[in-house]
């Protein structure tokens, strides 16, 4: 059974790995898929925490920052997760995307 410390260790080694990335690494699909990433996990938190209300989408604020991104949407989504042990669904689904994108980025 996963919980959200399963979440947040996932989340934070693949954060790790993004700052750690050169920019060479970090341009083109590579950040475009933490991008897209972060933009998914944040937008799951959201539709948990505010049921009904429009998701408000995370910026494009560089490939610098796609690791902070990374981290604060996790950590967003396993705090909406918390409470709610029914959502293991989700949760598992939240780390198996997260293992996903690591993997398609080599990481």
């Amino acid at each position: 059974m996963l919980d959200c410390a399963t979440l947040l260790r996932a989340v934070d080694r693949l954060a790790g790995r993004f700052r750690a990335l050169p920019q060479s690494r970090l341009r083109g699909a590579v950040a475009e898929a933490g991008l897209a990433l972060a933009r998914e996990l944040a937008a799951e938190a959201q539709r948990i925490e505010f049921p009904g209300r429009e998701v408000r989408i995370i910026p494009d604020e560089g490939v610098f920052v796609v690791g902070d991104q990374i981290a604060v949407a996790g950590h967003e989504l396993a705090a909406a997760l918390e409470p709610y042990p029914a959502y293991e669904e989700r949760l598992d689904a939240a780390v198996r995307r997260v293992e996903a994108v690591a993997k398609a980025c080599g990481l």
